[in-house]
């Protein structure tokens, strides 16, 4: 009997929908298709396992000899599922291996839907979160010619090698809000504590200008994470 419905676990998930941290699992001989919830979103994968890690988990109709090893994993789950995640990604020993002969085994994928926001220069972004924004990449530059290109001269847009390198900060700061950067992690998680939305202006006057001459956007990753999760104060801390 095949699991055919991703399962959620953590008691997290079910006092706070905006973690978007989910823990999928999926039997042998099924398949897992993880995609974002909505527009603006991408899914990054932060771990996967193919194996088998307790007694329970897809035994429905197994026998006992099947369920024995409980401390079987394949050390590739993580590549392929980050290769193939876009795609279905079929639950057999033929993509991953065989890391447990003769046990019944099943893949378990960790991931989070990451919120992405583009802001033309001299315009204002706001993100808003049910819960506390955790800010992970941000950037406020020029990396192609089309992004934030209506009715600009192709000269304002040639530059696509235009990156302001404090943006992050410069977010944290301003904002008092998490983010996870590694030269940042010394910002007190006190300060993100209530803050479920801001507005950031996307200007030379906030973010410096890294590229004379040239119209450039403010690029935003975030998530939104629950209060419960966010209490080991010490690992944010500069050492």
């Amino acid at each position: 009997m095949l699991c055919i419905n991703a399962i959620i676990i953590g008691y997290f998930l079910l006092v706070c929908l905006f973690i978007f941290e989910l823990i999928c699992l999926k039997c042998k001989h099924g398949y897992s298709l993880m995609s974002p919830s909505g527009e603006g979103q991408v899914l990054v994968i932060h771990g996967a396992n193919y194996g088998r890690r307790d007694k329970t988990t897809c035994s429905a109709g197994r026998p006992a000899s099947q369920l024995q090893v409980v401390q079987c994993s394949s050390q590739t789950s993580t590549n392929v599922v980050a290769e193939r995640y876009r795609l279905a990604v079929f639950v057999y020993n033929s993509v991953f291996g065989d890391p447990c002969v003769g046990t019944y085994k099943y893949l378990e994928v960790d991931y989070t839907c990451q919120f992405q926001t583009v802001t033309c220069e001299e315009s204002e972004a706001n993100l808003q979160c049910g819960e506390i924004l955790v800010i992970h990449r941000a950037d406020y530059g020029r990396h192609d010619q089309t992004t934030c290109s209506n009715l600009q001269p192709h000269c304002r847009l040639r530059d696509v090698q235009c990156s302001s390198p404090e943006s992050i900060e410069v977010i944290a700061a301003r904002y008092a809000v998490c983010q996870t950067s590694a030269d940042s992690l010394f910002i007190s998680i006190q300060s993100c504590n209530g803050k479920n939305s801001c507005n950031i202006s996307a200007s030379n006057s906030v973010f410096g200008n890294p590229c004379f001459g040239t119209s450039k956007y403010l690029e935003v990753d975030y998530t939104c994470q629950c209060k419960y999760l966010i209490t080991e104060e010490n690992k944010y801390k500069k050492s």
